[in-house]
This record gives C-alpha cells, structure tokens and sequence, in this order.
C-alpha cells in the first residue's frame, strides 16, 4: 500500500486531495444515497425479467425492510423528547406566537397547494378519454365526511397514549342486510310475446321483480395500524409547555427528555451509513411489485404528468418564493442542506420516518435554531401535507372528468376545503393519502370504489409528494427561525464554569456546586440558584 501512496500523490495534486477529502466528509453519504436510488431502479427493472416469485421478493426487500423499521423505531422517542425538552425552555409568549405562526403558514401554504393542482388538472384534463377498464370495487359507502372528521379530533385527544402509539381510532361502517320477507313484491309487469306462426297473435308473459335488499350502515367503532402521531404530538406540545412552567420542579423530567433526544440523534448518526444500502433493495422490491409499466403510461400517463407538474410548481418555485419573501435569503442554498433528508423522503415514502433525517439536516447544514427546529417539524410531520393536499384534489377531479361529471364552482370550493383539512388528518407512513381521499370524495357525491383506478401507480406518486411534504416542513422552520429569531435572542440562559460561559442547552445536564447561572433579561443579569440533581432521583 505504502508503494502505491506514493505516485498517487506525486501525480494528484495536494488541492485535488483537499477537495475531494473535503467533499466526500460533506457530500460523501448524499452521494452514496443519489447512487443507491439510481442502482435500486436499474437492479429492480433488471431483475423483473426473471419473473421471480412472491417469496422471493420478499426476501430480496428484507434489507429495504430493516431500514423502514429501523427509521420508525426513532419516530416516537424524538417527537417525544423534542417537544417536551424544546417547549419546555420556551417562554410562554414566544412560544404561542410561534405556534400561532407555523400553523397559520401550514395551513395557508397546504391551501395553495389545494388552488395549483386543481388549475393544473382543469388545464391539462388528465381524465379526458381514459376508460376504467372494469376497475369498480364494491360499491357502498366506506366512510362518511362526519365520521373522518370526527376521527380527527378524537385522534387529538386518545384515551390511552400506550395504545396510541401503536393504532388510531377509525369509525367503520358495517353493513347490515334488513329482512324483506314482511314486504309486499314490487307490482307484476305483463309483457307480450309475438307468436312466430301469427304475428297477430301473442304470448302474455308474466315478470314478478323481486325488491333488492335493504341495505342499513352500522356506525362500529374500531382502529387502525398506525402511530397516533397527531394525538402524541398534542399530548407532548402540552406537556413541554406545563414543563416549563413548573420550573426547577420539571427540570429533572426536561433533562430526561434532553438525554433522550441527544441519544436519538447520536443514533441517526451512526444509522446513516446503512441507509445507501438500505435504499437499494428498498426502491429495487418495490419496482418489483409494479405492474405493466407500460400499460400503466398509457393509461395514467397524463394523471401522472399532472401530478407531477403541481408538485414541481409549488415545491420548487412557490415555496422557495415564500421563503425568499419572509427572510431575504437564497432559498435554494438552504435547499441544497436538505437534500439527505429528501433522498430519504424519495426513497421511504414517509415524512414521518424521514424526521430524524430532517431534524439532523436542518441543525447541522442549516443553522436553524435547536429550540424552533423541535417544534415546527414535528407539528409539520403532522399536519403540513402540502403534496398529499394537491394530490388529492387532482386525484379527485381526475375520477370526476373519467366519470363525465361536470364539477361547477361551488363544487371546487368544497374540493378545496376539503382537501386541506383531509391531508392535515393523513398521517405519515405510505399511501395515507389513500384513506383520506375517500373524504374529498364523498364530499362531492364521486364514489369511493373509483380509488381504484389511481391505486396503481399512487405508491410512485407517494414518494415525490413525500418530498415535497418534507421540503415544505423544513422551509418552514426556517421561516419560523427568521421571524421569531428575536423572541429567542432576547431571553437565553448562560451557564459560568470557571473562566468559561455556555448556554444551557450545551451544559452538561447536572450542574456542579460552585457553578453560577445568570439569566439575561434584555440589559438585565439576574442570578439564579443552581439545583443539583441525583440520577437516581431523575
């Protein structure tokens, strides 16, 4: 090896060496991932002409799997532990006004996603021409628009928060056939038959019609796989912000949070190395799973392009222009420390798997601020659905121009409304888009089986909404961390060891018994008294 080293520097000079060192330690792991989605998509249209069986591909995904477990393994402790260690070192002022903006922005910018897909799919008229090849399911209602709504809010509020870590509340709808036999058959019809021999003369024949069954809807309550994200997130935001009134008294359980949120991170850190791999067999198994490409495009083809093209608009001209507008910075350099995160988002089709991804990116190539950053994205994994918001109402005028039904104003306005408050309740794990949909649906009078027709190629679309979602959650943090960046310079806590001064969110959790902290108030210095904590007590 040492014989080697030497011509390789003799013939490269000492500024290539530097720069390529230097952008494989910054860009090294963004690359490897770009290369691992590339290889994915070659290796799985490579490996379908081998017809391989179910079992199989089952196996072949098994890497591809343990990623999507292993980010999902970090999703509950860092929503948790960053909500509660951030709004707990909050002042109560700050933190409304910054709850009240990042959620005004989420949902004023899901709006606009809502307005550029439906201009887009009355422009390009996706449906135009498309058949639907016998692709109804069964008919019936699946859900109505109440009942997702009324699901929504019990989700804030779960009665037991271990069960909401694992399934949500859903309401089901079960049919129930009522008994006809006390009913009067519906009246005999008599229909003449001519006879071959004498078309003069006819056959009388007699058509009893059977009555078709009474079908009655049961409203059952029921759950559903899935993480309560919302109901967490709620239950978490609520104990930061107590926390932090408490004082001294919830300093040991804001502690516990700080350690765990650290833990969580020092764990993503070392994960990531996996994800190129991981990615491979993860966008190879799914292309596996596809059906005719081919046949797909020449059905779908335009849907898809209409997606596509809404998605592209609003992630990369609309909301880098609002990010540009509120601070005056280049969106696209801020954009370019957040490309892990969106390989990720492309790759796992989950905004909320790709949070650790998210929060590492914005800290470390973004500068956002730690406090701001634990609140807006978690809140935003939630509730910001700006792709998933356009995609469902193109999804759902595309179904209406299959099925030649005119749509007036009125009805693009309850198209509208309704597609940005279904995205907020979607939660973040792949395809939720599809259980909302059913409520834009309904809301119009469209019927629910027509899901079927998009089902096919929604698992491609999912991935690039997805991006799109993750993209419009880290703007907005930094937005946020622009407009409320005075409410957090103006109040910090330092920490004096010796001739050093820290802030507290760099101290080391138990403080010493010589140390001073000093509050600043503006010009104000106020000391405060240290407590030590036991780790046994904590």
């Amino acid at each position: 090896m040492e014989t080697l080293k030497k011509p390789i520097k003799s013939l490269v000079s000492l500024k290539i060496r530097e720069y390529v060192k230097d952008y494989c330690k910054r860009n090294g792991l963004l690359t490897l991932s770009v290369f691992a989605v590339v290889t994915g998509c070659v290796v799985g249209f490579f490996l379908r002409s081998f017809n391989l069986s179910t079992q199989a591909k089952i196996y072949f995904s098994f890497p591809g799997e343990l990623l999507m477990r292993m980010l999902k393994m970090l999703i509950l402790p860092l929503i948790t532990s960053s909500l509660m260690s951030g709004l707990s070192a909050m002042d109560t002022k700050a933190s409304g006004r910054l709850g009240v903006l990042t959620i005004t922005y989420y949902l004023w910018t899901t709006f606009i996603a809502v307005i550029v897909g439906i201009v887009l799919v009355l422009i390009i008229h996706p449906g135009t021409g498309t058949d639907k090849d016998g692709h109804h399911a069964s008919s019936g209602p699946v859900m109505t628009s109440a009942d997702a709504l009324l699901d929504l809010i019990r989700n804030m509020i779960p009665s037991n928060l271990i069960e909401a870590t694992f399934q949500q509340y859903r309401t089901d709808l079960v049919p129930i056939v009522q008994n006809n036999d006390g009913k009067e058959s519906q009246a005999n019809y008599v229909y003449v038959m001519p006879d071959y021999h004498n078309p003069r003369l006819g056959h009388p024949v007699f058509l009893e019609i059977t009555p078709a069954p009474d079908i009655k809807y049961r409203i059952v309550p029921s759950t559903s796989k899935g993480m309560n994200v919302l109901g967490i997130v709620i239950f978490s935001a609520t104990m930061g912000l107590l926390l932090g009134k408490m004082g001294e008294r919830g300093a040991p359980l804001v502690n516990v949070c700080q350690c765990i949120n650290e833990c969580v991170m020092k764990i993503i850190n070392a994960a990531m190395w996996y994800f190129p791999f991981g990615i491979v067999f993860l966008v190879a198994g799914k292309i596996l799973d596809m059906h005719d490409p081919a046949h797909l495009g020449e059905k779908l083809g335009m849907y898809f392009i209409t997606v596509l093209s809404g998605l592209f608009v609003h992630g990369l001209i609309l909301l880098p222009l609002f990010y540009f507008i509120f601070t005056r910075k280049n969106p696209f350099s801020y954009i370019r420390g957040l490309l892990q995160a969106l390989v990720i988002a492309l790759a796992t089709s989950s905004s909320s798997a790709t949070l650790p991804i998210t929060m590492k990116c914005l800290l470390e190539n973004c500068g956002v601020d730690r406090q701001i950053a634990r609140f807006v994205l978690p809140v935003g994994a939630t509730i910001n659905m700006d792709g998933t918001a356009l995609y469902e109402a193109v999804a759902a005028i595309f179904i209406a121009q299959v099925n030649e039904y005119d749509l007036d104003f009125g009805q693009l306005v309850t198209i509208s409304i309704t597609a940005t408050a279904a995205s907020i309740g979607a939660a973040g794990i792949p395809q939720a888009g599809l259980v909302t949909m059913v409520i834009v649906l309904t809301s119009v009078g469209l019927p629910p089986a027509d899901i079927s027709l998009i089902v096919a190629i929604d698992w491609v679309l999912d991935r690039f909404r997805t991006m799109i979602n993750v993209l419009g959650d880290a703007l907005a943090a930094g937005i946020m961390a622009h407009l409320c960046k005075k409410d957090f310079d103006r109040r910090d806590t330092v920490i004096s060891y010796g001739n050093q001064s820290v802030a507290m969110s760099d101290a080391p959790l138990i403080a010493h018994r010589c140390d001073y902290v000093f509050e600043v108030d503006g010009d104000n210095v106020l000391e405060k008294p240290v407590p030590c904590y036991n780790l046994c007590q904590v």
